[in-house]
């Protein structure tokens, strides 16, 4: 059996979160290059290579690509193979999002209580979401949300016989609300089916996939065209200006529910769907 210590776990989402909020994916790049060849509004493609620029000074000079830095996210998918030591895994990944953002002189933005509103100083604690799969590795995804854009989800406890027209409308709605609040081009994750929170956890899951992916359901792939193409349709645009680039993308993620339900979470990610992630 593998071991694995508090301190590897706390150094590595150490370096994870400092990397999520100073460099973007290659995917993300990519995507954002193609839609500024092809947007439509000369605004919207001047404001798409300002995006671009502020990406590349980020990467290059190690600094925050935005300055909302984010609530810490943290998926772990630990193989049933390997032993912790040295303390508490939770700890350890808080202990590790503590250092970073201290490190990376990145924004601290968590307050401890919802009501009383007091800043915990350090962005801890973080939302971490734990999976045991086979195997000896761990795998670590950090992926830093800004609020302008989780404001902007939505869910609903649809009825079965409202179907797949419903879901659109939801996806649609949610977005056109949002306009540029969420500072697109925006990703779109749909999650649908499960339970209330499920659905929740689906959707957010689903914006953590290789941008522009298509679902290998093949139902599903063309429901993510299809919302993406309504998406942009609305005129939007790059920082809500307007133009023909309203979303990078729309992942759709689904689990199976119950006979009764059809429960259905839209959550949105700005341009630079920021994550990060090592296996160990």
């Amino acid at each position: 059996m593998r071991k694995l210590t508090f301190e590897e776990i706390a150094s590595q989402v150490e370096r994870l979160c400092i990397e999520a909020n100073t460099v973007i994916g290659d995917d993300v790049t990519g995507a954002l290059k193609s839609a500024c060849a092809q947007e439509a509004s000369p605004l919207g493609r001047s404001i798409l290579e300002k995006i671009i620029e502020n990406n590349d000074i980020a990467a290059r000079e190690t600094v925050p690509i935005c300055q909302d830095t984010g609530m810490t996210v943290v998926f772990v998918d630990w193989g049933q193979e390997v032993l912790f030591e040295g303390g508490e895994i939770k700890e350890a990944i808080h202990e590790g999002v503590r250092r970073g953002y201290d490190k990376g002189y990145l924004r601290k933005s968590v307050v401890q209580d919802p009501l009383e509103r007091v800043n915990t100083g350090d962005n801890t604690p973080a939302v971490i979401h734990f999976d045991l799969v086979p195997g000896d590795k761990v795998r670590i995804l950090v992926a830093p949300k800004g609020f302008g854009s989780e404001n902007m989800s939505a869910l609903k406890m649809f009825k079965p016989s409202e179907g797949i027209e419903a879901v659109k409308k939801l996806v649609v709605e949610t977005v056109d609300k949002a306009g540029s609040n969420p500072c697109p081009p925006i990703v779109v994750g749909v999650g649908i089916g499960g339970t209330m929170e499920k659905a929740a956890l689906l959707a957010k899951r689903a914006l953590m996939r290789h941008l522009g992916s298509s679902n290998s359901q093949p139902h599903l792939a063309a429901l993510e065209k299809e919302l993406l193409e309504k998406v942009n349709a609305l005129g939007i645009g790059p920082q809500g200006l307007g133009g023909s680039t309203t979303a990078l993308a729309v992942h759709v993620e689904t689990y199976p529910t119950h006979i009764a339900g059809l429960p259905t979470a839209v959550n949105i990610n700005c341009h630079v769907t920021r994550h990060a992630e090592v296996e160990l």
